[in-house]
């Protein structure tokens, strides 16, 4: 386990501040200029795949009304550079200019989001997880790095998870314990805590933030 990737988690494990997360990560958080009214006028080809204002009607695709611009931001980048790999997200953010992938950023923070629905069934599984960790297999609470009500943390650009679609949610997971979605100090910590997740595991922990709100 890399230096970076031991401090992230302890820095989850112990809930610390957005500023300390940052600095483990050791990342320069980028001071997004971007502009909504443009971001708004660029979004109209993201709207079908991604809904009206980012509240995506489609389970696979995910919601990004309300999410952290600068971890939107750093996804557009981790496609247009290939970190992250997509065959859909690829060709859209190949011709985005940075100017591009900021006013996007910004514009879908702005949006409410709208809320989802967790499984009843999921909550025994999944709220122990969310909310303390796994301790024997080194599993850090969720809701250190996301937060309580799954809202993130948009300064340490740590996303918001709350209301998502549990059917995305789930997929990404399996992608980071796969190995598959890695991309950056916080792609890695991910990869390896979903590593020691078992399949009930997830699909509880997707549905379960899917209600958070």
């Amino acid at each position: 386990m890399s230096n970076v990737v031991r401090g992230l988690l302890v820095a989850c494990a112990f809930g610390m501040s957005a500023p300390v997360i940052a600095a483990e990560a050791g990342a320069a958080q980028p001071f997004l200029q971007g502009d909504i009214k443009a971001g708004e006028a660029k979004a109209a080809s993201c709207a079908a795949c991604h809904g009206p204002k980012g509240n995506s009607a489609t389970p696979a695709w995910p919601k990004l009304a309300g999410q952290g611009a600068v971890y939107a931001y750093e996804q557009l980048q981790h496609f247009k550079e290939g970190h992250r790999a997509n065959a859909v997200m690829a060709p859209m953010a190949a011709p985005l200019s940075d100017q591009d992938m900021q006013d996007l950023a910004v514009y879908f923070a702005a949006q409410p989001a709208s809320p989802g629905v967790a499984s009843e069934d999921a909550v025994a599984i999944a709220e122990p997880i969310y909310r303390a960790g796994i301790a024997d297999r080194g599993v850090p609470a969720c809701s250190g790095c996301h937060g309580p009500t799954g809202a993130g943390n948009p300064a340490a650009a740590y996303p918001r998870l709350g209301g998502q679609h549990a059917e995305y949610a789930q997929a990404q997971l399996k992608a980071y314990r796969a190995g598959e979605r890695k991309a950056g100090a916080k792609g890695l910590m991910m990869s390896q805590v979903a590593a020691e997740l078992t399949d009930e595991e997830i699909a509880a922990l997707a549905t379960y933030i899917s209600g958070l709100q």
